[in-house]
């Protein structure tokens, strides 16, 4: 049987819709009963209705010891998706809790119970940092301590260690860095927020670039890492790297709504967030910039997916179509 942590969110939900139709027994975990209707509106929306009954719903969280006991009953595989989404950093303490402890919990749990193999969701954000002479980053980017880092990539960059131990203690696994995952069913998270931000009007738009991946491309690489006798490997999952602009241009054509019209550039971007830093301090409200994120809007980085190409062959889907598709939906 397949266990598969964050089942009710964008990676978990298509992984699990994936497996099943592969005809794996899948196991997914949930927090909140009221959660597990996001995966079944996915499920809806693929028109697979039947396939969700066959999922085996787990009530248990990733940093509640207690509650996976039941969880890793009789499990041969386990995909560890489930992980704290955040840019505010009033929210360090539970993503580090989240992401690294809880990380380190799935990897105790694996090893306890002889889980054949783990794949864990990482994150490009926890790839390394360029040198002046570097131009595109790799899996063998070297991360750099002394850069500025999010909360969120620290706490990726720490469950990463956390799945390097358990290989070192004799667990096979792998770990998938994907870039900006893109897909349908969750527009109140993660990319969707992009998605709902364009549609109802984004006037605003950098310059910057990062990598996309399109979630059925995340899903199907994972299973085919799974299955195959790769391991103790990290994988960098992107399609193509896009200029922001260009991304929400793609996002206003599919919709058929105006494009983002106004430029920010990288002092504009540093005014905001400190604006934003400000009215957080005096008001107490939740932060929607802080000084990472705002450097990651304009800034042009560029990742390498050649070695994921070469050990698997694999044909991204084109980010611009997907959307496209999406939008269809």
């Amino acid at each position: 049987m397949v266990l598969v942590t964050g089942g009710t969110g964008l990676v978990g939900a298509h992984l699990a819709l994936h497996l099943i139709e592969n005809g794996e027994s899948v196991r997914a975990i949930y927090r909140n009963v009221t959660t597990i209707s996001k995966t079944k509106n996915l499920f809806s929306l693929y028109k697979k209705e039947d396939l969700f009954e066959k999922i085996e719903w787990v009530k248990a969280d990733i940093i509640d010891i207690p509650s996976l006991e039941k969880a890793f009953e009789n499990i041969d595989y386990v995909y560890h998706c489930a992980a704290l989404i955040s840019f505010d950093p009033k929210d360090e303490d539970l993503i580090r809790k989240t992401n690294i402890e809880g990380t380190a919990n799935i990897v105790n749990f694996c090893i306890a119970n002889a889980v054949k193999k783990l794949c864990f969701v990482s994150s490009i954000a926890a790839l390394g940092d360029l040198k002046e002479n570097e131009k595109i980053i790799t899996e063998e980017t070297e991360w750099n301590p002394e850069k500025p880092h999010s909360d969120y990539a620290i706490s990726k960059y720490g469950a990463e260690m956390e799945i390097w131990r358990a290989q070192q203690e004799g667990q096979n696994a792998v770990i998938v860095n994907p870039g900006v995952i893109i897909g349908p069913g969750f527009n109140e998270q993660g990319s969707g927020k992009l998605f709902k931000n364009v549609q109802n009007g984004l006037p605003f738009y950098t310059k910057g670039s990062t990598g996309f991946v399109a979630v059925t491309d995340v899903v199907k690489i994972m299973f085919e890492l799974m299955k195959s006798e790769t391991k103790n490997e990290r994988f960098t999952l992107i399609a193509q790297n896009i200029v922001f602009r260009d991304f929400f241009n793609t996002i206003a054509k599919a919709y058929k709504i105006k494009n983002p019209s106004i430029y920010l550039s990288p002092l504009m971007i540093a005014i905001l967030w400190r604006i934003d830093w400000f009215f957080s301090t005096i008001f107490g409200h939740k932060r929607h910039l802080d000084r990472a994120t705002a450097k990651a809007s304009y800034s042009k980085n560029l990742y390498s997916n050649e070695k994921i190409k070469n050990t698997s062959d694999f044909n991204f889907s084109d980010i611009h179509q997907y959307v496209k598709e999406i939008s269809s939906l």
